[in-house]
C-alpha cells in the first residue's frame, strides 16, 4: 500500500517489495497477517479507501473516547489475538506479569527509562478513561514535524521491566490491550508523558502520527455538506449557478477554498453537527460528507512542543474527536483553524499569538511514489499551482509530494464536490426510487473538463457552478423518473432507467482530449498509465520547461482496465492560481500576511519598480521639484457664503411585531419601556447612534429622561460592543431584574456582525477578548430567560440569522419598509431610494451612465504586477497600484500633464472632480471620495503616501484626506474645521465632527478601513465610492452587499436620472425592499407622509392625553393615544434613520434648497441648543390600538403614525428665479450630488459577479453563500428566484442553510422544532441607509404608547338625553342618603317613560301624559349613518377592578382563564338541557358546556350524568364570599374582544358566569375561553338578534328556579327563599363606579359628591343585600358620563328604564317575556312591558357602569346583503321592503331585522302625519318599535289590569299593530282617538293572518285600505317575510 511518511524510504526497490508483501498479506487466507508487516498498515490509506469506498469517516479517536472499539473499515476478517499464556494475568490495565500500568497508579513512582527511550501513554479500548504507561524507542516515534518514524517497534514494559519487544502486536498482548482490530502503534500510542513541576507523570502532547493526521484532515475535507468551500471569514462562497458561467463568473473563492470559519469550524465536530437533510431524509452514507465543516491541516502549535499538538487537553463539548489540534481552532477572526493545504506544506499564517515570518512549511502526508516539487517553481510559473484531488480508486492513491512544498497548494475540495454530487439521487430515496443512479465518475470528470474548457481567460472556476452542472446533467438524464416520482405515489416496482450510453473509463481520456482540443491549450490533458505521480511529475516538468505558459488548467487522468479511474486537476493559470490560493486565507491571516510583507520590507521592490516608471526619474524627485517651483503661489480657492434653511420629509413606518409563542409576552403587565442599543465597536457609528437617539426625542417620549437631555445621559442607552461593554451590560441586566414591570428592548443593531459563538472564546481564551462578545452578552442565560427583555435584531443583511437553527420565528421578522404601504407612496414624490438593485440596473443598456464601473487599465496593471511579484499578496499590489494612480492623477491635475499616462481615466476623473468641485461653488462646497481599504496597515500606508503627495503639490487647503478606522474618531485639519463651522453656523470653539454625516460638503478623500463597515452613514456629498481594493474574497452575499451598501442613497428624482424612468417598484433582487406577504395578517405596516410648512423655530409640543372625540375610522384601531390633536401646533420631525440625508447640521446646497433632501432628513438643531424639549408626533389618523392585532399568544403593534416633519421656510419657490444664481447653483457639487447617487468602482471580479445573472434572472451575487458563518445544508437545493419577496428569501435560507460550528446559533435547537424559536426575539431588516435607526426608535415610542394604551380603554362618554323633557313634579326620591330604596316610598314614584340612555339618541320618544314636546326640544340630531361611529368616547386608565378581554394575562387570573401552565387545558363536558315552552309550541333544547372546574355550580343526576339544574343560593344567605346572582352575558363576534374575564372585576370572589353564544360560534369561544361556562343557543337562533338570547336566558332561568325550588323543597326550604335574581350584562361593561355623596343634612339641598372606581363585587353585594329586594322586578345602574352633574346623582334611586347591566327578578317577571324576534331596542320594549305589568323598575343612580367601545362584533355583525348576486353593492334601507309578488331583489337577512331597520329610517312613509308632530304620537300597542327620532310613540298594553297612561286627551297621528295577539280586540281600539288622515300599519306573519286581523279588529269601519297599500319585507318565501298593511283613518 505505500508508506505515508515523507522522505523516509530511500529506494524504489524497497517500496515495491513493501507494497507487494502488504498486498499479499492482505489477500492471504490466514486470519493473522504475518507480523513482520503488522506495523506497516498505515491508517491514512485505509482511511482513504474508506472514504472512497464506504464513504464512512473512521473516527480515529472513537477508541480513545471509548465510543466503540471496532474499526469498521478493517480487513474483512476480525482480528484475533493469540491466546494469552496459561496462568498469566489478563486484567485490563495490568501487564501479563500482573503489574499495574495505569498512569493514575504509577504517576509518582520512579520509572527506569533507558537512553533513547521515551515514556508514552497507550490507549486501551477496554479502559477508555485510562492511559497505560510504556517506554518506547523514540526512533520508532515521529519527530516534531510528524516525520521520520522508523517502521517497526521497540519497547519495554514499565510494569514488570521486561525489555526488547520488537513487535507492537506482541507488546500489545503483553499489555492486555484486548483489541478487536489489528494492533497498530499509530492507533494505540497516543500521548507523550511528561513530568510536571511536582515531578508527577502527566499526559503531555499528542503524538503527531501523520497518518492519523492525514486521515482526519481527509475526512474533514469531505465535510462540507454542500458548499464546496464554505468560505473563509471574509471570502465568499458563491452558490451554484445553473447558467453556463458567462464572462464574470469569477468569484473569489473559487475552486479551492476549503472551508473555514472561525474557531471550531473544525474538522469534524461529528458529535455536534447532524447530517444534512436531503428532502427530509437523512442520508446515512452521506453523513461523513455532511458532518465535517472544515478541511483541517497541520498548523503551528501555540504550545510550541509539536507542530500538531492534538485536541485541546480538556475536551470541550463542541470538539470533534478528530480535531487535529487545539491550535487549529483558531480564533474567530480566523486564526488557526483554516487548514488549507491539505497534503502539502504550504505557506500558512502562524496562529494568532505567534510572531515571526508568515511561512511555516509542513511536510506532506500521502501515499504512493513521491513526486518532487521543483525548487524554482514559483519563480518560473509566477504563481503557486493549486492541485485539486479528483477521483481515486481504492487501490490508486494520491501521490505524496516532497521537495519545494511551499510553492504548491493541494486541496481536497474537488473530491468533496464529486462525493456530494454522488449523493444527489438519494434525495429521491423517499420515493422508493432505487433505480435512479447517481452521475457516473467518468461523466463527472468529463463535465469538469467541459466546464474548464468554456471558462474565459479572466474567469475563475467555481465549485458551485460545477455542482449545478452535475445537478442539471443528472436531472436531465433522469427527467422522466424524477417527474414520475414527483407526481405519482411511490411504486413498488420502479421503471427502468433511461438508456443513456455511459462513458467508460477507457473512453474517458480520449473524450477529455477531444473536449480540450478546442480551447487553444487553456486546458491540457495528461494521461498516465500507472499512477497519478507520473502525471504530476510530467506536469512539473512541463511547467519548468515553460510549455504550459498558455495553459490555465492541467487535467491528469489515470484510466486503467479496471472500472475505477484516478484523476486530479491542477490550476496553473497565473490569475486563477493566485486568486484560488489567496482565497484560502482567512481575514485574520490575510491581514497578517499583508502586515508581514509591509514590516519585512518585501514591498520595497514594488516601490522601487514604480519609481522607475516615471519619465523624469523618481516621482518623489519630480514632486520636490514641483514643490520648490510653485511654493507660495497657490492660494486657497475655497470661499464661504450664506446657508439657507431647508425642509425635510420623514419616513416613519413602524414594524409590527408579533410573537407567536405560548409564552405570551404579556404587554399588559408592563408600565413603561426602556432600551439599550448595542452597536459594533466603531466610534463613528457610536456617535451617529447617539445623535439619532438624542434628536429623536425618544428618551423624553418614553419618560426615561426629563427636559434638556444631555449627550452624557444619552450615552447610557448606547453600548459599544468593545472590551468595556461587559460592565455597562451588567448594569442593564441588573436594571431589568430590579424593574419587572418595565419592558426592556435590547436593540442589536448591525446584527450580522460578530456571530461567533462564545464557545470559541472559551476554547481560546488567550485570543482576542472581543471574540464571541455578542454571543456572551446578548445570548446569555439572563437575557434569554428574562420575561421583560425583548431583543430586536436590526440588520440590512439578515441572512446569517435565517438558518435552520435560528432563534427568531419567521413571524417575528419585519422587512422594512414594506413594499405594500396601503396606497401611500413609500417615499415622497421627489425622493427615491437608490440601492443595489438600482446600481445594477444602471449598468443595463438604455441608461445614460452606469453607476457601477470597473477600471480595466487598473486591473491590467494589477495582473501584470501580480506576475512580476508572485510572492506579494494581491491586496498589497492593488493598494500600491491605486495609490500610484491617485498620485499620478493629482500631479496631472496640478499641471504635470505628462503624468496622465501613469494613471487610469477613472482615477483621473475622480481627482479632477475632487479638485474642481469647490471652485464651481460660491460656498466652496466640494465632494467626498470614499476610498475603501479594508486592511488597516495598507490604509495607513495609503494615507501617508497621499498626504505626502498632497503636501508636495501644495493642495492641503483644496481637499482633506481623512483616515477613517472603526477604532478612532475623525481628525480633520484646522482650515477645514473652520469651513465646516462656517457652513453650519457653529460657534462652539470645541466642536469637532464626530460622524461622517457632519462632513457634508467637505471636499475630501475618506480612506475607510476596517474589514467590515459597521453601519457608518456617509454624507450626500459622497460622489465616488472607490471599492477597487475590496478583498476579492469578500464574495459572500453579506460581505458584498455590505460594501455596496456604503453607496446606498436617497436621491432627488426630479431631473430624470436615466433616460427611461423606472416606474416599477424595487425589484426583488438582492436589495429589494420587499415585505412580508399578506399571509402574515398581523404584519401591517402603514407609512404616511405629511408635510407642513412650519416656522423654523419649532415650538415644543407636550404630549397630552386628549379625549378622543373621534372614534377610529378603521375597524381595528382607535384614535392615537396621547397625541396632540392634528394641527394644534407644529410638529417636530422624527428622524427616519441614518439615511444619507440625516446630516448633522448640514450646509445647504447652494441651489434650489428643496432639492435632494432625503426622507428622514431634517434640520439638526444648532450646536449647543440641545434637542427640543418635547416632541409630539401628531397623528391625524389612527394610532395603535393594542387589542385588535393581538392574537392569542402573540403581540403585535399595528400603527400608522405619520411623522409630520418640519418643512423649512425655503422651498424652491422661495428662491429668486434670477438666472445667474440658478446657473451657479447648478454647478455646486452638493446640489448635483443630491440628484444622483455616487458612482461605484469595483474590482472586475466583483463587477462580473454583480452584472451577470443566473437562470432565474437574479444577479449571481444573490445566489452566493449568504454569510461566512453559515453553510449550505445541501447541494441539492433550488436557486433563489427573482420574484421572491424578502419573506420568501428568509424561508429559503431557513430551509437551505445551517450555521457553522463557530456560529452562535449552532446547536441551538433541534431542526424544525417550532418551540425552538425564542418568544421574545424580533428581526428588523431593510436595505442599507433606508432609515432603520429611525424605524426602531419610532418602534420604541409606539411600543411605549401601546403600553400606555394597554392600560387605557376608550369608554363611551355621553350625556344623558331627554333630561330637559322631564317635568319637575313630585318625581324625586327625597331620602338622599338612603343606601337602599324604601319600598313604600319607591312605589309612589311615577315611572319615567323617557329614554335617557344616549345610545338611543336616534330612537323614538315615548310620550306620557306629562309631556307636550316640541320638535326643538329634542336637541340636535346626528345623521343616522353617524350613529355608532361618531359616539363620543373618553380614554380611561383601567382600574384594578376592570373586566378584561382575552389579551389580558396575569399571574392571578391564569387559573381563572384556564391557561395556567400547571393545568391541562381545561376539560369541558357538553350537557343537553331541555324544557318546554308553550309560546314556541315546542320543547327547547339548550346545551351547556361546563368545564370540570365549574361543575360544582350544577346538579347532576349522578357524577358525569344528566344535568338537572343550576344551583341557586337562598335569599337569606349573608355570605360575603360569593355573588349570589348568576351572570349571563349574551355575545356574538367578540370571542377575542368581549370582556368576559371578570376575575379582577369580582375582586376574586366566587361567582357564576355564563356566556350565551350562538351554535356556530361555540368552538371559537370555547377555544379562547376554555374555563368559561357556555350556554349554546339552538341552531334556529343562529341568525337571531339579542332579543332571542335575552328571551332564552330569562326562560331558562325561570325554569331553573322552578327546578331548584322543587329540589330544595325536599330539603325543607320554602320556595320563596330561593334566590330569584340573575344578572344580564353586556359584553362591553368594563368598569363600575360609585358616587360618594356628602349630604349637609337630612333634607338639605346642599351636598357634595365624588366618584370612584369600585369592584363589581362591591356593587352586587350592596344590591343583593337590599331590604325587600324580591319586590323589585328589574334593578339597574346609571351609565357613566364625565358630564354627570349633581342633578343626576342627587336622587339615589329612579323608577325608569334600565339598560346594559340589569339585575332581573325572574320570579316576578314570569309572565313578561322578552320578544325573541327583536334585534334592537328590545330592552326598552321589555322595560315598558314590565312597568305596564305593574312591576317595579329601580335604577341605582349612585352606581354607574362604563362601557368600552368595541369596534367589532355585537349588533354590527349583521350585514344585510343581496341574496342572489355576489355584487357588494350597498343596499339602502328603502329597499328593505317591497310589494308582495314583485320582482324585487330578495335580501339575505332576517325579516324582523329588515322591518326594524326600515322603520328606523323610513317610518315617515307609513306615518306622514306623525313626522315632527310630537303632540300627536303614534299609538303603539303592546310593543315599542323605533320609528326614528322624528316620530314620537305612545305605548299602551292591551293586557287586562295593566298600567297605561291616560290617553283620553291624546289625538294620535297613527296606529301601529305589530303581531297583535288575542288581547287586542275591536273594543280595545275603539277607546283611542285619531286625527283625520292618521295612518295605520298592521304587521303580521303572513298575508292570511293580515286579512284575519283586519276582520277580527273591525278595522274597515274606521280605516280605509287599498290594494296597493300591502307590503312585505324583502325576503324570499322560505325566509318567512313579514307582511304589512297600511290604511288611512276615515
Amino acid at each position: 500500500m505505500g508508506n505515508s511518511y515523507a522522505g523516509q524510504l530511500k529506494t524504489t526497490r524497497f517500496e515495491e517489495v513493501l507494497h507487494n508483501s502488504i498486498e499479499a498479506s492482505l489477500r492471504s487466507n490466514s486470519l493473522v497477517p504475518r507480523p513482520v508487516f503488522s506495523q506497516l498498515y498505515l491508517e491514512a490509506e485505509q482511511q482513504l479507501s474508506a472514504l472512497e469506498g464506504a464513504s464512512r469517516v473512521d473516527n480515529e479517536e472513537e477508541e480513545e473516547e471509548g465510543e466503540g472499539g471496532l474499526e469498521q473499515n478493517c480487513p474483512p476478517n476480525p482480528y484475533q489475538m493469540h491466546p494469552p499464556p496459561e496462568g498469566c494475568c489478563t486484567t485490563d490495565g495490568f501487564c501479563q506479569a500482573g503489574k499495574d500500568l495505569r498512569l493514575v497508579s504509577i504517576s509518582s513512582e520512579p520509572i527506569d527509562v533507558p537512553a533513547g527511550f521515551l515514556l508514552v501513554g497507550a490507549k486501551s479500548p477496554s479502559l477508555p478513561d485510562h492511559l497505560l504507561v510504556c517506554a518506547v524507542d523514540k526512533r520508532f516515534l515521529p519527530d516534531d514535524d510528524g516525520h521520520n518514524a522508523l517502521l517497526g517497534f521497540s519497547g519495554n514494559c514499565v510494569g514488570c521491566g521486561k525489555k526488547g519487544f520488537c513487535y507492537f502486536t506482541e507488546f500489545s498482548s503483553h499489555m492486555n490491550l484486548k483489541v478487536t482490530t489489528q494492533p497498530k502503534k499509530q492507533k494505540h500510542l497516543k500521548y507523550y508523558l511528561i513530568r510536571n513541576a511536582q515531578g508527577a507523570l502527566t499526559k503531555g502532547p499528542l503524538i503527531c502520527w501523520k497518518g492519523s493526521e492525514f486521515r482526519s484532515r481527509q475526512a474533514s475535507a469531505s465535510a462540507c455538506s454542500s458548499s464546496l468551500f464554505p468560505p473563509l471569514e471574509s471570502s465568499g462562497l458563491p452558490a451554484p449557478f445553473p447558467s453556463e458561467p458567462g464572462p464574470g463568473t469569477t468569484p473569489s473563492l473559487p475552486l479551492g477554498a476549503p472551508q473555514a470559519g472561525p474557531a471550531s469550524d473544525h474538522a469534524s465536530l461529528t458529535a455536534a453537527v447532524g447530517p444534512a437533510v436531503f428532502n427530509g431524509k437523512d442520508s446515512p452514507k452521506h453523513q461523513p460528507l455532511v458532518k465535517h465543516s472544515l478541511s483541517a491541516a497541520p498548523r503551528p502549535s501555540a504550545l510550541g512542543i509539536l507542530s500538531n499538538s492534538g485536541p485541546p487537553k480538556k475536551r470541550h463539548k463542541g470538539w470533534s474527536p478528530e480535531s487535529p489540534s487545539a491550535a487549529d481552532g483558531g480564533c474567530p477572526q480566523g486564526g488557526g483553524n483554516r487548514a488549507k493545504y491539505e497534503s502539502t506544506g504550504v505557506t500558512c499564517m502562524p496562529q494568532v499569538g505567534l510572531v515571526g515570518p508568515a511561512s511555516v512549511t509542513f511536510p506532506v502526508v500521502a501515499s504512493g511514489e513521491p513526486v518532487s516539487v521543483p525548487d524554482n517553481l514559483l519563480k518560473i510559473c509566477k504563481a503557486k499551482p493549486v492541485i485539486f484531488k479528483g477521483k481515486y480508486s481504492s487501490h490508486g492513491h494520491f501521490p505524496y509530494l516532497c521537495g519545494n512544498l511551499n510553492d504548491v497548494v493541494v486541496s481536497p475540495l474537488l473530491y468533496t464536490c464529486y462525493q456530494n454530487s454522488q449523493s444527489i439521487s438519494r434525495a429521491y430515496g423517499q420515493y422508493g426510487a432505487s433505480t435512479i443512479q447517481p452521475i457516473s465518475e467518468e461523466m463527472q470528470l468529463l463535465l469538469t473538463v467541459y466546464y474548464l474548457v468554456q471558462l474565459a481567460a479572466d474567469q475563475v472556476p467555481l465549485m458551485e457552478d460545477l455542482e449545478q452542472i452535475f445537478l442539471r446533467s443528472w436531472r436531465e438524464s433522469h427527467l422522466t423518473e424524477i417527474r414520475q416520482y414527483q407526481q405519482a405515489p411511490p411504486q413498488p416496482v420502479p421503471p427502468a432507467p433511461g438508456a443513456v450510453a455511459p462513458v467508460t473509463s477507457a473512453q474517458l481520456p480520449w473524450l477529455a482530449g477531444l473536449a480540450a482540443s478546442s480551447c487553444n491549450d487553456s486546458v491540457h490533458i495528461i494521461e498516465c498509465t500507472y499512477s497519478l505521480a507520473e502525471g504530476l511529475s510530467e506536469m512539473f516538468r512541463l511547467l519548468i520547461e515553460g510549455k504550459l505558459a498558455k495553459t490555465n488548467y492541467v487535467v491528469i487522468i489515470r484510466a486503467c482496465r479496471s472500472a475505477a479511474i484516478d484523476s486530479c486537476i491542477a490550476v496553473t493559470g497565473k490569475y486563477q492560481a493566485r486568486i484560488l490560493s489567496e482565497s484560502l486565507l482567512t481575514p485574520a491571516e490575510y491581514q497578517k500576511e499583508v502586515n508581514y510583507e509591509l514590516v519585512t520590507g518585501k514591498v520595497d521592490s514594488l516601490g522601487a519598480f514604480f519609481s522607475t516608471l516615471c519619465p523624469e526619474g523618481d516621482i518623489d524627485i519630480l514632486l520636490d521639484k514641483f514643490h520648490q517651483e510653485n511654493q507660495g503661489q497657490i492660494s486657497s480657492s475655497l470661499t464661504a457664503s450664506s446657508v439657507t434653511k431647508s425642509a425635510s420629509l420623514d419616513v416613519s413606518g413602524t414594524p409590527v411585531c408579533t410573537n407567536s409563542s405560548t409564552q405570551n409576552l404579556d404587554l399588559g403587565s408592563f408600565e413603561k419601556v426602556d432600551f439599550l442599543i448595542c452597536i459594533p465597536p466603531s466610534e463613528v457609528t457610536y456617535q451617529q447612534t447617539l445623535f439619532h437617539v438624542w434628536h429623536s426625542g425618544v428618551l423624553l417620549e418614553l419618560g426615561l429622561e426629563k427636559e434638556h437631555v444631555t449627550k452624557q445621559r444619552v450615552e447610557q442607552y448606547v453600548l459599544k460592543l468593545d472590551a468595556e461593554a461587559q460592565t455597562k451590560f451588567k448594569s442593564f441586566l441588573q436594571n431589568s431584574f430590579q424593574n419587572p414591570h418595565t419592558l426592556f428592548v435590547l436593540i442589536h443593531d448591525h446584527a450580522h456582525w460578530d456571530l461567533v459563538s462564545s464557545a470559541v472564546h472559551d476554547l481560546y481564551s488567550q485570543s482576542d477578548p472581543s471574540v464571541g462578545l455578542v454571543d456572551r452578552l446578548l445570548n446569555c442565560k439572563e437575557v434569554k430567560e428574562a420575561p421583560n427583555i425583548v431583543m430586536l435584531h436590526v440588520t440590512s443583511f439578515p441572512y446569517a440569522l435565517q438558518t435552520q437553527h435560528t432563534l427568531i420565528s419567521p413571524y417575528n421578522e419585519i422587512h422594512w419598509p414594506a413594499s405594500y404601504s396601503n396606497g401611500v407612496d413609500l417615499y415622497p414624490e421627489n425622493k427615491k431610494y437608490f440601492g443595489l438593485s438600482e446600481f445594477i440596473e444602471s449598468t443595463l443598456s438604455g441608461h445614460s451612465l452606469p453607476l457601477l464601473r470597473y477600471d480595466s487599465s487598473f486591473e491590467a496593471m494589477v495582473t501584470a504586477l501580480g506576475k512580476r511579484f508572485p510572492r506579494l499578496h494581491s491586496a498589497v499590489i492593488r493598494t500600491f497600484v491605486l495609490v500610484q494612480h491617485y498620485t499620478a492623477a493629482m500631479m496631472a491635475v496640478s499641471g504635470l500633464s505628462q503624468m496622465k499616462n501613469y494613471t487610469s481615466v477613472e482615477t483621473l476623473e475622480i481627482t479632477q472632480n475632487l479638485l474642481n468641485s469647490p471652485k464651481q461653488c460660491p460656498c466652496g462646497h466640494g465632494l467626498m471620495v470614499l476610498l475603501r481599504v479594508p486592511c488597516s496597515p495598507l490604509a495607513a500606508v495609503a494615507y501617508e503616501r497621499l498626504a505626502h503627495v498632497r503636501a508636495r503639490l501644495a493642495l492641503e487647503e483644496h481637499f482633506e484626506i481623512i483616515l477613517g478606522s472603526p477604532s478612532s474618531g475623525i481628525t480633520i485639519g484646522k482650515h477645514f474645521l473652520k469651513q465646516l463651522k462656517m457652513w453650519q453656523k457653529i460657534e462652539d470653539a470645541e466642536w469637532r465632527p464626530q460622524t461622517y454625516l457632519e462632513l457634508e460638503g467637505l471636499p475630501c478623500i475618506l480612506i475607510f478601513s476596517g474589514m467590515d463597515p459597521h453601519g457608518e452613514s456617509l454624507p450626500r456629498s459622497l460622489r465616488y465610492c472607490d471599492l477597487r481594493l475590496i478583498n476579492s474574497s469578500c464574495l459572500v452575499r453579506t460581505a458584498l452587499e455590505q460594501e455596496l451598501g456604503l453607496a446606498a442613497y436617497f436621491v432627488s428624482s426630479e431631473p430624470p436620472l436615466e433616460k427611461r424612468a423606472r416606474s416599477e417598484a424595487l425589484e426583488s433582487d438582492a436589495e429589494k425592499l420587499s415585505s412580508t406577504d399578506n399571509e402574515d395578517e398581523e404584519l401591517v405596516t402603514e407609512v404616511c407622509f405629511e408635510t407642513g410648512s412650519t416656522s423654523e423655530k419649532r415650538s415644543p409640543v407636550k404630549r397630552e392625553r386628549s379625549r378622543s372625540h373621534d372614534s377610529a375610522s378603521s375597524s381595528l384601531s382607535s384614535k392615537a393615544s396621547s397625541s396632540a390633536r392634528c394641527g394644534e401646533s407644529p410638529a417636530q420631525a422624527q428622524p427616519a434613520g441614518p439615511s444619507r440625508g440625516d446630516r448633522a447640521r448640514s450646509p445647504q446646497p447652494c441651489g434650489p434648497a428643496e432639492e435632494g433632501r432625503a426622507p428622514g432628513e431634517r434640520q439638526w438643531p444648532q450646536a449647543g441648543r440641545g434637542p427640543p424639549s418635547a416632541i409630539s408626533r401628531c397623528s391625524p389618523g389612527l394610532a395603535p390600538q393594542p387589542d385588535p392585532g393581538l392574537k392569542t399568544g402573540q403581540w403585535s403593534i399595528q400603527v400608522s403614525v405619520p411623522s409630520l416633519s418640519s418643512s423649512g421656510s425655503s422651498s424652491s419657490s422661495a428662491m429668486p428665479a434670477a438666472g445667474p444664481l440658478v446657473l451657479q447653483a447648478a454647478q455646486c457639487s452638493m446640489t448635483k450630488a443630491c440628484r444622483r447617487p455616487p458612482v461605484v468602482f469595483l474590482p472586475k471580479l466583483v463587477y462580473d459577479m454583480l452584472t451577470s445573472t443566473d437562470g432565474s434572472g437574479l444577479p449571481k451575487a444573490a445566489s452566493l453563500l449568504p454569510s461566512h458563518s453559515v453553510m449550505w445544508a445541501s447541494s441539492f437545493r433550488p436557486l433563489l428566484s427573482k420574484t421572491m419577496t424578502s419573506t420568501e428569501q428568509s424561508l429559503y435560507y431557513r430551509q437551505w442553510t445551517v450555521p457553522r460550528p463557530s456560529h452562535m446559533d449552532y446547536g441551538s435547537r433541534a431542526e424544525g422544532r417550532v418551540d425552538g424559536f425564542h418568544p421574545r426575539r424580533l428581526l428588523l431588516s431593510g436595505p442599507p441607509q433606508i432609515g432603520k435607526t429611525g424605524a426602531y426608535l419610532q418602534f420604541l415610542s409606539i411600543l411605549s404608547r401601546m403600553l400606555i394604551r394597554l392600560t387605557e380603554v376608550d369608554v363611551y362618554d355621553e350625556e344623558e338625553i331627554n333630561i330637559n323633557l322631564r317635568e319637575e313634579s313630585d318625581w324625586h326620591y327625597l331620602q338622599l342618603s338612603d343606601p337602599w330604596p324604601d319600598l313604600e316610598l319607591f312605589k309612589k314614584l311615577p315611572f319615567d317613560y323617557l329614554i335617557h340612555d344616549p345610545k338611543y339618541e336616534d330612537a323614538s320618544l315615548i310620550c306620557s301624559h306629562h309631556q307636550s314636546v316640541t320638535s326643538e326640544d329634542r336637541g340636535t340630531r346626528r345623521k343616522p349613518e353617524d350613529l355608532y361611529v361618531r359616539r363620543q368616547t373618553a380614554r380611561m386608565r383601567l382600574s384594578k377592578y376592570a373586566a378584561y378581554n382575552t389579551y389580558h394575562h396575569c399571574e392571578q387570573c391564569h387559573q381563572y382563564m384556564g391557561f395556567h401552565p400547571r393545568y391541562q387545558l381545561y376539560e369541558s363536558t357538553l350537557h343537553a338541557f331541555a324544557f318546554s315552552y308553550s309560546m314556541l309550541g315546542e320543547e327547547i333544547q339548550l346545551h351547556f358546556i361546563i368545564p370540570k372546574s365549574k361543575e360544582h355550580h350544577f346538579v347532576f343526576s349522578q357524577p358525569g350524568g344528566q344535568l338537572e339544574s343550576m344551583r341557586l343560593p337562598l335569599v337569606t344567605d349573608k355570605s360575603h364570599e360569593y355573588i349570589k346572582s348568576p351572570t349571563f352575558t349574551p355575545t356574538t363576534g367578540r370571542h377575542e374582544h368581549g370582556l368576559f374575564n371578570l376575575y379582577h372585576a369580582m375582586d376574586g370572589a366566587s361567582h357564576l358566569h355564563v356566556l350565551v353564544v350562538k351554535e356556530y360560534e361555540m368552538a371559537i369561544y370555547k377555544k379562547y375561553w376554555p374555563n368559561h361556562i357556555m350556554l349554546v343557543l339552538p341552531s334556529i337562533f343562529n341568525s337571531a338578534g339579542v332579543g332571542a338570547a335575552h328571551f332564552l336566558i330569562k326562560e331558562l332561568s325561570y325554569h331553573n328556579l322552578e327546578l331548584e325550588r322543587n329540589r330544595q323543597e325536599e330539603l325543607g326550604i320554602k320556595p320563596q327563599d330561593i334566590w330569584p335574581f340573575i344578572v344580564i350584562s353586556d359584553d362591553s361593561c368594563v368598569m363600575w363606579n360609585v358616587v360618594d355623596v356628602d349630604c349637609g343634612g337630612e333634607r338639605s339641598r346642599e351636598f357634595s359628591w365624588s366618584e370612584r372606581n369600585v369592584s363589581l363585587k362591591h356593587i352586587m353585594q350592596h344590591v343583593e343585600s337590599s331590604p325587600n329586594i324580591t319586590h323589585y322586578a328589574l334593578i339597574g345602574v346609571r351609565k357613566w358620563s364625565s358630564r354627570t352633574g349633581s342633578r343626576e346623582v342627587r336622587e339615589p334611586f329612579s323608577r325608569c328604564h334600565v339598560h346594559d347591566f340589569i339585575i332581573l327578578n325572574v320570579d316576578l317577571t314570569q309572565n313578561v317575556q322578552y320578544n325573541q324576534n327583536r334585534f334592537m331596542c328590545d330592552d326598552v320594549d321589555f322595560n315598558l312591558r314590565v312597568h305596564s305589568a305593574g312591576l317595579l323598575l329601580c335604577r341605582f343612580n349612585r352606581f354607574s357602569v362604563m362601557k368600552k367601545q368595541i369596534a367589532v362584533g355585537g349588533h354590527r355583525s349583521f350585514h344585510i346583503t343581496s341574496k342572489v348576486s355576489d355584487s357588494p353593492m350597498a343596499i339602502v334601507p328603502a329597499q328593505y321592503i317591497c310589494a308582495p309578488d314583485s320582482k324585487h331583489t330578495f335580501l339575505a337577512a332576517p325579516a324582523q331585522l329588515l322591518l326594524e331597520k326600515f322603520l328606523q329610517h323610513h317610518s315617515h312613509r307609513f306615518f306622514p302625519l306623525s313626522l315632527k308632530n310630537h303632540g300627536h304620537p303614534v299609538l303603539s300597542v303592546d310593543c315599542y318599535l323605533n320609528l326614528g327620532s322624528q316620530i314620537s310613540v305612545c305605548y299602551v298594553s292591551s293586557r287586562p289590569h295593566s298600567l297605561n297612561i291616560s290617553c283620553s286627551d291624546f289625538l294620535f297621528s297613527g296606529l301601529l299593530l305589530y303581531l297583535c295577539d288575542s288581547f287586542v280586540g275591536a273594543g280595545f281600539l275603539k277607546k283611542f282617538h285619531f286625527l283625520k288622515g292618521a295612518t295605520l300599519c298592521v304587521i303580521c306573519q303572513d298575508r292570511n293572518s293580515l286579512r284575519q286581523t283586519v276582520v277580527r279588529l273591525e278595522l274597515e269601519d274606521e280605516w280605509q285600505f287599498r290594494l296597493r297599500d300591502e307590503f312585505q319585507t324583502a325576503n324570499a318565501k322560505e325566509d318567512r317575510p313579514l307582511f304589512f298593511l297600511t290604511g288611512r283613518h276615515i
